[in-house]
């Protein structure tokens, strides 16, 4: 493998970063945004799925009588 000057290698960092497309800041909150919400529908989804769940246990093991 060649070895490559750290000068060098900072220059070719350098270049690539400069290819690189940044989001924009409207991007950037709407993306923010809709990863919040899916959290939440996740956390929404999975505390229903957990409190069927229980219910059915409880039903199952005798313990709701």
């Amino acid at each position: 493998m060649a070895k490559i000057n750290p000068l060098e290698f900072a220059r070719q960092v350098r270049q690539e970063v400069g290819k690189v497309t940044w989001p924009t800041r409207k991007e950037t909150g709407i993306t923010t945004a809709m990863v919040f919400l899916m959290v939440v529908l996740a956390a929404v989804f999975f505390f229903l799925v957990d409190q069927v769940l229980s219910l059915l246990m409880r039903y199952v093991i005798g313990l709701g009588s």
